[in-house]
């Protein structure tokens, strides 16, 4: 029995001499570690700390926030702002001597010493919350081996000297990790408790104090059992200090642990097309956030920065209603919108597709390229006036029409299945969207020049010239240009459109009105004076020659407004309808919609659920005309009806266009009657005085109408091949 009572007190012993000698190294490890530096000849400086990691929020035009981007959830307080009840819990937890020690605690570590000595599990930690801080900022990294206690002890009565016991509990109560990607009490209250760090309670302070000893291990939402026992630990703590009674100890075991990750109701943000757009752009298509990518990660993850959007989020909202004019389907067919302020470019609208859910749903139709049927014919028509045609030109948009190929000499392109018209204006033909017309216009007008005017009219960061072929296929001038063989995004076709509304000026379509700093500075502001790229007079001219598909009974007319207020547009229909497009404007808005299948060209045919809605075929002038609609009547329901001026009257007599080397003048002789040498042969004509006599037909003499645009020449003012009207025109044969 004696030898057992001695057992006790050899290990008791055995503790006590560990606890000295653990107060002796904490006692003069400042001494030694100033000794260990005194061949030094300047004094050992504590670096300044590192800007906090702060998340950067994002803004619609009316500065309603919209979203947010971060790596680490770091929402830093100024200690002004934080709860003294907050304070009084961390430090009741954590280092309830803080305001009294200068950075170590003797009797604190032998406090924790002894009660983890005496616990299943440890209880209470021996670094101070100075410690901590410097454990956090300076020593990230080392190896922790015996100097390293012996820095964080040094560098903490430095720092003590240094900073305020609030600066120090301020930067502290902000970088300490809680999990589940929270730093800093501002974050942690909104993950855990979906609050601000001003509304905390006491008690979800002392719960969230609790989680700073292993924010994994006592994770509520991963390990719901063990951060139940850490919270009965920290009730317990609470109760010997007085800061609870036991009463009140007992109602908190029942306290209801966090079991989801939070956020605040008013930042209740998903990913969208837009956010994801506007993330691509400030990181890969601009330099508005540095000259080098890991500049611009570092200042939109970690920045705090203050972006102001061009997003209108009412548009928005009635963009996506519209969009939802198009039924789903099993075969996944979708619609897009594209808005732009039509005097700025700024994107007012993008709705990519039927809402952004991510690794299921993420490719933005806004920006993918598709075939355009003849929506295209906008930036042809726009490069023949810009050349000299006029409204009432005339051109043959008869088929089948049988015209060079360019790429191919040997293989000329026809076109057989479309609508036909004859020799007429080129107003119905627009109105009409005659293919034959417009495939003939666009090698009059030179297809060189026609890619040309359209990369200037739709110049954006997603389209320009001499763009890298790995980037984007470039726009060719395909002798199929007119019938939509080049691939354009609904973004592309929004920036045609803006350019003709603001009467030839061109803006790049763009996402940012301005950006402001975390300290408030003003730091970008978005500047584009615009570039004309038309004539305003032929933009003019070309805006008044397609009001004609939606107010001249076009192909367009189901996108007319009910209150008849001025606006533009064109319809395109891919080849076996397996793209359709609507694009269009006001004097406010430049829009363009698309319909189709996002993962392949599949035909829109015989749809059971778009039959239903009275389309057995999907054609621009239907569903796209009908979201377009949908969209820009309520858009425009506040604004006044703005018209575009008259264009210029004509400069000259209307004229027919004509394709050279396709087309030539047919000049007849007179007819020739001669007698018959054979006196029995039939006669064809009786003359008055009885006298048999044959006529021969006229001779038509082919006469060239000149020669075609070299591909070379992009002078958009270059003149277009034209003849009279009056002429006889006829195939160059």
């Amino acid at each position: 029995m004696r030898l057992l009572g001695l057992v006790p007190r050899l290990l008791l012993i055995v503790a006590a001499g560990a606890l000295l000698i653990t107060a002796t190294v904490v006692g003069v490890a400042p001494r030694l570690w100033a000794s260990v530096n005194a061949h030094e000849e300047l004094p050992v400086e504590l670096p300044d700390f590192e800007a906090l990691a702060q998340r950067t929020y994002v803004y619609d035009v009316s500065g309603q926030e919209i979203g947010f981007y971060e790596l680490e959830n770091s929402q830093p307080i100024a200690y002004d702002d934080i709860p003294a009840n907050v304070v009084d819990a961390f430090l009741t937890v954590e280092d309830k001597e803080f305001f009294g020690h200068e950075g170590i605690n003797v009797r604190s570590l032998v406090r924790a010493t002894l009660s983890n000595f005496a616990s299943d599990a440890p209880q209470q930690g021996a670094s101070t919350i100075t410690m901590q801080v410097v454990k956090n900022d300076f020593l990230a990294g080392l190896e922790r081996d015996g100097r390293y206690k012996v820095l964080q002890i040094h560098y903490a009565r430095m720092l003590e000297k240094k900073l305020t016991k609030q600066q120090i509990l301020e930067r502290y109560l902000n970088t300490v990790f809680f999990g589940n990607n929270a730093y800093g009490i501002s974050a942690a209250a909104e993950t855990y408790f979906g609050k601000r760090a001003q509304d905390l309670t006491f008690t979800e302070a002392a719960f969230l104090a609790g989680l700073v000893r292993s924010p994994s291990g006592f994770d509520p939402i991963n390990e719901p059992e063990r951060s139940r026992a850490r919270w009965l630990q920290v009730v317990s703590r609470l109760e010997d200090d007085g800061k609870v009674t036991p009463v009140e100890a007992l109602a908190l075991q029942d306290f209801v642990l966090p079991s989801r990750v939070k956020t605040l109701p008013d930042r209740a943000f998903e990913r969208t097309y837009f956010t994801e757009a506007l993330r691509d752009y400030l990181l890969n298509r601009s330099d508005v956030l540095g000259d080098t990518y890991q500049e611009r990660y570092n200042q939109l993850f970690r920045g705090g920065l203050r972006i102001h959007t061009t997003l209108d989020a009412n548009l928005q909202s009635l963009a996506e209603q519209a969009r939802g004019v198009l039924p789903d389907t099993p075969e996944g067919f979708d619609a897009s919108i594209v808005s732009l302020d039509a005097t700025s470019g700024a994107v007012r609208v993008m709705v990519g597709g039927r809402g952004f859910v991510p690794n299921e749903r993420e490719v933005n139709m806004a920006l993918s390229p598709r075939q355009t049927g003849s929506s295209i014919k906008m930036f042809i028509l726009s490069a023949a006036v810009q050349a000299g045609a006029q409204q009432n030109d005339v051109l043959d948009g008869t088929k089948p029409c049988t015209l060079p190929n360019p790429d191919e000499p040997s293989k000329p392109f026809t076109i057989t299945d479309a609508v036909s018209r004859g020799v007429v204006t080129l107003q119905e033909h627009t109105t009409r969207s005659i293919n034959c017309a417009f495939a003939r216009l666009s090698q009059i007008v030179g297809l060189n020049r026609v890619v040309d005017t359209t990369y200037r009219m739709a110049h954006s960061t997603y389209l320009y010239k001499d763009q890298p072929a790995t980037e984007r296929e470039p726009i060719r001038p395909y002798a199929s240009f007119a019938t939509g063989a080049n691939e354009m995004a609904p973004i592309d076709m929004a920036a045609g459109v803006q350019t003709l509304a603001n009467e030839g000026v061109h803006h790049d379509p763009y996402y940012v009105d301005f950006i402001d700093n975390a300290a408030g500075e003003r730091v970008y502001t978005h500047l584009d004076p615009g570039t004309q790229v038309l004539d305003r007079d032929a933009a003019l001219a070309t805006v008044e020659i397609m009001k004609g598909p939606i107010y001249g009974g076009g192909t367009g007319r189901g996108a007319a407004f009910d209150d008849r207020r001025p606006a533009f547009g064109k319809t395109g229909t891919q080849q076996d309808n397996t793209n359709a497009w609507f694009i269009g404007g006001t004097k406010q808005l430049a829009t363009a919609v698309w319909v189709g299948d996002p993962n392949a060209y599949t035909p829109m045919n015989g749809i059971p659920a778009f039959s239903a809605r009275g389309y057995p075929r999907v054609q621009g002038g239907t569903f796209p005309a009908d979201i377009w609609k949908a969209f820009m009547e309520p858009a425009h329901a506040f604004l006044p009806a703005l018209d575009w001026d008259r264009p210029a009257p004509p400069k000259r007599a209307n004229a027919r266009l004509v394709l050279p080397g396709n087309e030539c003048i047919l000049k007849y002789a007179p007819p020739v009657e001669t007698v018959p040498a054979d006196p029995n042969a039939p006669t064809t004509t009786l003359a008055p005085d009885a006298t048999t006599t044959t006529t021969l037909p006229p001779v038509a003499e082919v006469i060239p109408t000149g020669t075609t645009i070299p591909p070379d020449v992009l002078d958009p003012n270059a003149p277009l091949p034209s003849v009279p009207i009056s002429e006889i025109i006829g195939p160059c044969v």
